[in-house]
């Protein structure tokens, strides 16, 4: 430990410093979500005037920072977000950020040359006595990260919970370190609406005592998790442990012990809630938090039986092509995981991927089940990967069905008062 502990008082500076050994010219790649490392981001700004053309990586951001919210840094910082959360959907209504769309499952491979990242800025959990640090609330890139960089900066934070799986790192690896104690970004429960509880008793009919799933945040998948409190041995492989699966944990639901891949563990790639979330990680054995190339492979997904893939959306047209992640063309968040894992659902052994959507937006104005996407729409899904859409109004089988099935199908979820218009739509751009 000694020895340790020696590295560590070598490498312990202050943020200034640790900051000071970026270069013109450098790709940052920062830990995501709820390992975001505060502290070295919230003065990365103060290297404005002594550095120039330096990309900053992120996603899934947790705080507004100035470099990403005051057009002034811009000769600086080029900002890059992989998924848009609240402060990075105001950085790029801002003209500052701007979107890298990837799946979760190769957002570095899809980087190779091409910006790839020289620097990383890391959150973890205290150096225990072998001198491992832990990475513990999110692996969707960076042990590749830590793996390949040149520069290693690392915050240190006694907030962070302790879990195994692909979260150690060694002190030997790490350049810079600082100390702090902020708390851990947390995310709080979505509110469970009615529409929502409708939506989440359909789609627990579709979920077996035994199935593996994932399932996503949000008020409709809050829902799903409460709705499926009855159901035995469920097990989980996810890109996201949430609020939700701290409570079927709580309630013995999700024991893992049906599942034959990794069996008996709980197993995803980032985790975001409550402090009872990650209470509920730390030191659990039946927690893994493992890389996201491995975690949202589909190919690594369909090993799992009875998977079942439960996820969002924002639009879906009659064909059943799925819109997740923009409003008209404003991008609004991102492809995640979603292809991955619905994807790897459809290959298994008595899979399914589901998609569940509110029938309507604005107040009722809007139909979310649409003859045609809106112009600039992305399409995040393919329809040919989405065996069930859920709204308030049922569901619509899409697997193996026709153009023609889907339509009809479609249409009865919709909200009655649209259903005749969609209908006509449907003749006019013979869809039928």
């Amino acid at each position: 430990m000694g020895t340790y502990q020696n590295l560590y008082k070598q490498k312990l500076t202050s943020v200034e410093d640790a900051l000071s050994h970026i270069k013109s010219g450098d790709v940052i790649g920062a830990s995501l979500c709820a390992m975001e490392p505060v502290s070295l981001l919230s003065r990365l700004h103060t290297l404005r005037g002594k550095v120039e053309n330096v990309t900053i990586m992120r996603g899934l951001e947790m705080v507004k920072y100035p470099f990403m919210t005051d057009a002034d840094y811009a000769d600086t910082f080029r900002c890059e977000s992989l998924f848009l959360m609240g402060p990075g959907r105001e950085s790029m209504r801002q003209g500052i950020t701007s979107f890298a769309p990837t799946h979760l499952h190769n957002v570095l491979a899809r980087r190779r040359g091409y910006r790839y990242p020289n620097v990383v800025l890391i959150s973890a959990a205290p150096m225990d006595e072998h001198g491992y640090f832990r990475c513990s609330l999110c692996q969707i890139w960076e042990a590749e990260l830590l793996e390949h960089c040149d520069l290693v900066i690392m915050e240190v934070n006694p907030n962070m919970p302790l879990i195994g799986g692909d979260t150690a790192i060694h002190i030997s690896r790490v350049h810079h370190l600082v100390e702090t104690n902020t708390p851990v970004p947390k995310l709080p429960r979505s509110p469970i609406n009615e529409v929502d509880q409708v939506i989440g008793e359909y789609i627990a009919t579709l979920v077996n005592d035994g199935d593996t799933i994932q399932l996503g945040i949000g008020g409709i998948p809050n829902a799903v998790g409460k709705a499926l409190m009855s159901k035995r041995d469920l097990g989980l492989h996810t890109e996201m442990l949430t609020n939700s699966i701290s409570d079927l944990v709580e309630a013995g639901v999700l024991t893992g012990r049906k599942k034959n891949l990794h069996n008996g563990k709980m197993v995803a790639t980032f985790a975001l809630g409550d402090q009872k979330l990650y209470d509920m990680m730390h030191n659990n054995p039946a927690v893994e938090i493992l890389c996201g190339d491995y975690v949202n492979d589909p190919f690594v997904i369909a090993k799992n039986d009875n998977m079942v893939s439960i996820s969002t959306c924002i639009s879906v047209d009659l064909s059943g092509q799925v819109n997740s992640e923009s409003i008209g063309s404003l991008q609004y968040s991102g492809s995640g995981g979603q292809v991955d894992t619905a994807y790897g659902a459809i290959h298994t052994k008595n899979g399914r991927s589901i998609i569940a959507l509110n029938a309507t937006a604005k107040d009722g104005t809007v139909s979310t089940i649409m003859s045609s996407l809106a112009p600039g729409a992305i399409v995040t899904l393919s329809r040919n990967n989405v065996d069930y859409v859920v709204t308030e109004y049922g569901i619509a089988s899409l697997r193996g069905r026709s153009v023609r099935d889907r339509v009809s199908n479609l249409i009865a979820i919709a909200h009655p008062h649209f259903r005749a218009d969609l209908k006509k739509q449907a003749e006019a751009l013979m869809l039928w």
